[in-house]
């Protein structure tokens, strides 16, 4: 989710691009969005994990084994950069998705070195006060409660 639509709750052809940027990590690294260390160290989502690893020239650590077997380093490293591309903070910074086509389709497409992406998050499990099993939001004010149709 963009964090524009997260905080403002506003929706654009760029809140897509966040989304296909975040899917394009998820499938080189072969983990879902979130939550991708133990219980008992710090919980960093995919997207942080991510920028930490290119900012230190550490990002092909990330990938699935499975991709790196069947997609030659260059590549891997054009996607990843394009993955980061798409999910950087501000809207205005991320590539259409016709660029990201672009992008994706030719090795000649010069590419930019991406910004700080929205939502680098570091939280550790046993210090939040916050249950996924209470019906209650983070400041325990505000009572949500489930209902189905």
């Amino acid at each position: 989710m963009s964090l524009e639509y997260a905080i403002n709750g506003i929706i654009s052809a760029k809140s897509d691009v966040f989304s296909f940027g975040v899917l394009i990590l998820e499938i080189l690294s072969g983990t879902k969005s979130r939550g991708i260390n133990g219980q008992t160290e710090p919980q960093v989502n995919l997207v942080s994990q991510v920028w930490k690893l290119w900012q230190e020239g550490r990002y092909l650590e990330l990938l699935d084994p499975m991709v790196t077997t069947s997609c030659p380093g260059t590549e891997l490293l054009r996607c990843i950069q394009i993955g980061l591309l798409c999910v950087q903070e501000r809207p205005s910074d991320r590539p259409t998705m016709n660029a990201v086509v672009t992008m994706l389709s030719g090795e000649s497409f010069p590419l930019p070195e991406p910004k700080r992406p929205g939502f680098l998050l570091l939280q550790c499990p046993a210090q939040s006060s916050f249950s996924t099993n209470e019906p209650f939001t983070f400041n325990e004010i505000t009572m949500t409660v489930i209902d189905g149709r």
